[in-house]
């Protein structure tokens, strides 16, 4: 019986460019990249490429972007490396009831420590309003986290109003934009955001390989402490295989971004299927 498969949002398959692309780094390349002898600069060569390919598709400076293990290691960078950094300042943390646990569980743990965090709720459609945020903030406040787009019901949160109320109290703001980036624009100048999660995975990239975008000045404390890789944000040698993989996918993401090949089928779908359009017709992603 043929299969078909839509739990895109769960993970996707590799893409055979991104496959093609990390073959040579099975075999040929196995340098170090912190070495500077001959074995090691392709491989260097190769990890700054990846680099600035995610960087290319969220519109920043490759050297505020970090490499992780995925959107969970992400996001607890975020969380506890603004914590960890700006405890002396402030304790308060606002988020919302509906992320997702790789938000919710580093909140908890932070409570252990000390720190306040506070769950806004959202309306009957998942969407958070920003005016909710904003009273959710006290003097305390050094974070507001809110994902992107939701992985259960698809909603996307008004992430530029919200980074405007963080600006407007001089607060960090983070996204989780794991269901997100490579379907819908995260360039994070327009979005607003200091801190934005990737999972490659979610992109036609392999399990197991993320990224933190990290805006320049911004504090945050390693969750990882070692030899200083990555500007001393994450130590430990780096996986060359799998950030070439999430680079080849970031530009194979942006190409499709210009294309309206993916909004065309979803409406195709809503036109096909009445009782879909009249249930969801409310959601924000359906009104992109």
């Amino acid at each position: 019986m043929q299969t078909i498969y839509l739990d895109y949002n769960a993970s996707t398959p590799i893409a055979p460019e991104v496959a093609e692309a990390m073959k040579p780094f099975l075999t040929d390349y196995y340098g170090n990249p912190s070495t500077t002898h001959w074995a090691g600069k392709p491989a260097r060569q190769a990890y700054e490429k990846a680099r600035q390919q995610v960087a290319d598709l969220l519109g920043c400076d490759p050297e505020e972007v970090i490499f992780t293990s995925g959107g969970s290691e992400s996001n607890n960078h975020a969380l506890k490396g603004v914590f960890f950094a700006l405890k002396e300042k402030g304790t308060h943390i606002v988020t919302t009831q509906i992320e997702h646990p790789s938000i919710i569980n580093p909140c908890k743990f932070l409570e252990k420590l000390g720190a306040k965090v506070t769950y806004v709720g959202v309306d009957r459609f998942g969407q958070v309003s920003p005016s909710d945020i904003e009273k959710a903030i006290t003097n305390e406040t050094i974070l507001i986290s809110v994902m992107h787009a939701n992985n259960e019901v698809g909603t996307i949160q008004p992430i530029a109003d919200i980074a405007k109320i963080a600006k407007k109290y001089n607060i960090l703001f983070h996204t989780d934009a794991a269901q997100a980036v490579g379907k819908i624009p995260t360039r994070v100048d327009e979005l607003g955001v200091d801190l934005l999660s990737v999972a490659g995975h979610k992109l036609y990239a392999p399990k197991g390989v993320g990224a933190l975008y990290i805006r320049r000045g911004t504090p945050i404390e390693s969750l990882v402490h070692g030899a200083g890789h990555e500007g001393g944000r994450r130590a430990g040698t780096e996986n060359i295989l799998l950030a070439v993989g999430l680079g080849i996918a970031c530009e194979l993401a942006a190409e499709n971004l210009k294309n309206a090949t993916t909004k065309e089928l979803r409406d195709y779908l809503m036109r096909k299927w009445p009782p879909l359009r009249q249930e969801m017709s409310h959601y924000a992603v359906l009104r992109q």
